[in-house]
């Protein structure tokens, strides 16, 4: 199937064009400024399905909307009625077609124009009246706030929000591209507009709440919720941005003579990830909790997890190694310790339930 993406080199262009790729099943027709018309009426008249994203956003004049919005569609639909073709069409134009401005006007001919190609032709058409689109590969600094305080943010710029309570409608780019492609695979009529599925809502304030709280997050080793849709798309968004030399960050690392802890990971809803190395015939634990569970996951080295049950005296063992990865929880009520039996430092990747509090530890000392 021949797929034609006008504005194949723009944010959600790009996105469509490396999801199409992906699925190996569509032979790709991409047309962006470079092109010449020529080049766009071949694309046109060889393609099955046509995406138009093509568009002006930041023109020097107005009349320039026109041209590269309900022009551009426009010259595309006559090509296609001219040479007897009714090939589905789908394009993005956008919730503000209501207003009364000049980029509202022109996305709004370009709506009108095909409608009446549907109703000229009898063609499928899908008209995406989208909200913001946030995601990967978005420009800063040009039509989304989204990706200018990501950027700026990550660089370590300022951001100065007016309103932090104007309340915005986002969509994100994977679910764009979903709903896309859904439309063409599935080819359903739909009257009027069509929309993506998830759409999100959130204040200027909450983003950039959130975003700094992104950044923090090297230091506070605190994750995003990753059970809220919104923040953890907008934190796969923002790491996009990073600089491409800090994409590394230091942990710091509790040293000693027995070996190291280093915490690496915090939830308030998930506990904590931390990694424990332990130098041949070391032993750390000794100590019980009431509530607090954690596990343990040897990945290098060998070594032994021994048990006393609260009261009693009878001890259990459990060898662990790196040759066999095994993971061991560890129950309240059980006095426990991690012992390095190997020659070579043990590695082990510890979790446990909450992040430590050190005003309530619930950790009580006991040898096992």
């Amino acid at each position: 199937m021949k797929v034609l993406i006008t504005g194949a080199g723009g944010f959600i262009g790009k996105n469509l064009m490396e999801k199409l790729r992906e699925l190996k099943k569509y032979e790709i027709i991409a047309i962006d400024k470079e092109n010449t018309k020529e080049e766009l009426t071949n694309g046109i008249l060889t393609a099955d399905f046509i995406f138009h994203l093509a568009g002006i956003n930041r023109p020097e004049t107005e009349e320039e909307f026109f041209k590269g919005n309900s022009g551009l569609t426009g010259e595309i639909i006559n090509i296609l009625k001219s040479n007897n073709k009714s090939t589905p069409v789908l394009i993005t134009s956008s919730i503000q077609a209501d207003l009364d401005n000049a980029y509202g006007k022109s996305k709004r001919l370009a709506e009108e124009e095909l409608f009446n190609y549907r109703k000229e032709t009898g063609a499928k058409v899908y008209v995406y009246r989208l909200p913001n689109v946030f995601g990967k590969w978005c420009r800063p600094n040009y039509n989304s706030a989204v990706a200018t305080f990501c950027n700026n943010i990550a660089s370590g710029k300022e951001v100065w929000v007016s309103d932090p309570t104007k309340e915005m409608t986002l969509v994100y780019i994977d679910d764009v591209v979903r709903c896309f492609i859904n439309s063409m695979e599935t080819g359903e009529d739909v009257e009027g507009f069509a929309s993506v599925d998830v759409e999100h809502n959130a204040t200027l304030g909450r983003i950039v709440e959130l975003l700094n709280f992104f950044k923090e997050s090297r230091k506070t080793l605190m994750i995003p919720n990753m059970g809220d849709g919104f923040e953890k798309k907008l934190y796969s968004t923002y790491l996009s941005y990073l600089p491409e030399d800090q994409f590394s960050y230091p942990l710091k690392m509790n040293v000693d003579n027995r070996g190291s802890f280093t915490e690496f990971l915090k939830s308030p809803e998930r506990g904590q990830v931390s990694v424990n190395i332990s130098k041949p015939g070391i032993t750390k634990g000794n100590h019980w909790h009431h509530t607090k569970n954690e596990k343990f996951l040897v990945v290098s080295g060998t070594g032994v997890i021994r048990f006393r049950k609260i009261g009693e005296e009878k001890i259990i063992e459990y060898k662990v190694s790196g040759e066999k990865l095994e993971v061991v929880d560890i129950p309240v009520g059980y006095t426990h310790s991690i012992v390095n039996t190997g020659e070579t430092d043990m590695v082990t990747i510890m979790w446990v339930n909450e992040v430590f509090d050190p005003n309530t530890p619930d950790t009580i000392f006991l040898e096992v």
